[in-house]
């Protein structure tokens, strides 16, 4: 069953147009989603979950149409993007009792787990973290209560090789106890090692969406690479050589 199916998302803004995306997320998989900077990973992201309001598409979760669905849905949902910058000066724990209060279906007992995971210590501050440890904290609200689709905007970013190790063994975790994960990043070599599936976009247009073997396998026929990164700069070069001609 596809956990969040996605047709013809479009954003339209003066100067970027996401256009006529589509995709869909399988129950317990990880997909990673990829894109150069200003791609629109972000915009699609915040589309899909009504963070900014899409111009068109349909946007479907658990077989629930989003539109007449939301607060059902987002009990079932987790997003997470990027380091906590808010509540900067409150103490941890009081950032999870505020959070806590929005979801019926929080889980004390995992929420410890998670603090216990990422080291986080509930009396310190967001302010007295490092980035790293901000962005761990935003996973921990993000997977505690329960959540059954996690999507997270660059949750990598800002963490350190250790950590973003143990990062990719709680998505491989989750995947093995059904739970979906789609998440974009820049650091094309995490996807390789935990992502069952690719969406790749350019210019606010899709490039692939499908497993991530038959992507690459195909890639390597064509000559575009055999890495994700020599994929991307294979795609993506034109465009400066272009640039430079011009």
């Amino acid at each position: 069953m596809n956990v969040l199916d996605v047709r013809g998302l479009t954003k339209i803004y003066p100067k970027f147009t996401l256009s006529d995306l589509s995709f869909s997320v399988r129950e317990g998989s990880v997909m990673g989603f990829i894109g150069r900077n200003g791609a629109g990973k972000t915009t699609t992201l915040k589309s899909i979950l009504h963070i900014v309001h899409p111009d068109a598409g349909e946007i479907t979760y658990f077989g629930m149409p989003f539109a007449s669905h939301e607060a059902e849905i987002k009990q079932l949902v987790g997003y997470a993007g990027g380091a906590v910058d808010y509540y900067r000066r409150k103490p941890v724990k009081k950032l999870l009792e505020v959070t806590k209060s929005f979801y019926p279906a929080w889980d004390d007992a995992l929420c410890k787990k998670y603090l216990d995971v990422f080291s986080l210590d509930p009396e310190k501050t967001p302010a007295a973290l490092s980035e790293g440890m901000r962005v761990k904290l935003n996973l921990t609200l993000a997977l505690s209560h329960g959540a059954k689709l996690l999507v997270l905007d660059e949750p990598t970013s800002g963490l350190d090789p250790v950590s973003r190790a143990e990062l990719l063994d709680v998505f491989r975790f989750l995947r093995s106890q059904g739970i979906a994960v789609l998440f974009s990043t820049h650091i094309t070599s995490d996807l390789e090692k935990c992502a069952d599936d690719i969406t790749y976009i350019a210019k606010g247009k899709r490039i692939a969406s499908e497993p991530l073997p038959s992507f690459l396998a195909r890639c390597r026929e064509t000559g575009a690479g055999n890495t994700l990164d020599e994929i991307m700069v294979h795609y993506e070069k034109e465009d400066l050589y272009e640039a430079f001609a011009e």
